[in-house]
């Protein structure tokens, strides 16, 4: 069993009688199929249904936690008090330490399974968690293709479907409104998603913020990269016309390779279709 301490990570709680139709009133992800054991990620979006905050949720006593990137907590909690007008609810920052275990068929007792992975990642909350590992998890990571705000993209600037919340359940398209879920439902019912992660393997050192290129052509932009391990936000239409002209991709220079992540279910479109199949 692999582990580490997450410092980059923190919590809240949403706590009371309304804490759960509160957040299914204003985040993506679907509270009503939200497992104790489990954690889910969801997102809290603008109207014009951007991601302002993306977190984890799990089930605690009288609520649940919401686990986001630390240096977003705070203005998380403060967006969510500006929705909180009459419901009976509190929310709190929560000091418990966050960490993470994987390559195990099951967790610590109290660690909840972590849904956005296909299977063996858990996440701890309150446990003593050496510091561990935190490179061997990030590299887990960005191989899977799953990317986190603030760490690998800044807020309101990417779409859920551009970092696959519709592929691994932190959207509902079936629950009734939230925040910015016309817009989304849109993006869904059009197919009209065109930029979408993917991972990138290269055959040197991979640069954050770096273009994606193909033909001399920018077709993405590196997110983020462990070494030549990394993932990209791509335009797949463009992807899938350069690589139909028999163009090489690169970035700084450097040779790449494309893949969609091994779980996500989306498929490329076909050359010169201008969208997702």
């Amino acid at each position: 069993m692999m582990s580490a301490r997450l410092s980059d990570r923190a919590t809240l709680h949403v706590t009371g009688a309304d804490a759960e139709p509160f957040l299914q009133n204003l985040v993506t992800a679907d509270l009503d199929a939200l497992a104790p054991g489990e954690a889910r990620p969801a997102a809290l979006l603008t109207p014009q249904g951007k991601i302002l905050f993306d977190f984890l949720l799990s089930r605690i006593d009288d609520g649940l936690r919401l686990d986001v990137a630390a240096g977003a907590r705070s203005d998380l909690a403060k967006r969510l008090t500006l929705y909180k007008l009459r419901a009976k609810v509190a929310i709190s920052l929560s000091d418990e330490p966050v960490g993470v275990f994987w390559e195990t068929g099951e967790g610590p007792a109290g660690a909840v399974a972590d849904r956005r992975f296909p299977t063996g990642v858990f996440r701890s909350y309150g446990m003593d968690v050496d510091e561990g590992d935190p490179a061997a998890f990030e590299a887990l990571r960005l191989s899977l293709g799953i990317a986190e705000a603030e760490r690998d993209f800044p807020g309101s600037d990417v779409f859920p479907h551009d970092v696959l919340l519709d592929q691994n359940g932190g959207v509902s398209f079936r629950k009734g409104c939230y925040v910015g879920q016309e817009v989304v439902a849109r993006m869904q019912h059009r197919g009209t998603a065109r930029r979408r992660v993917m991972v990138l393997r290269a055959e040197g050192h991979l640069t954050p913020g770096a273009n994606v290129e193909a033909g001399g052509r920018t077709i993405g932009t590196v997110l983020s990269a462990h070494v030549g391990l990394g993932i990209g936000m791509v335009r797949i239409d463009r992807l899938v016309d350069a690589l139909a002209a028999g163009a090489s991709l690169s970035a700084d220079g450097v040779p790449v390779e494309a893949e969609v992540p091994s779980w996500a279910g989306y498929a490329l479109p076909e050359a010169g279709s201008g969208g997702e199949a």
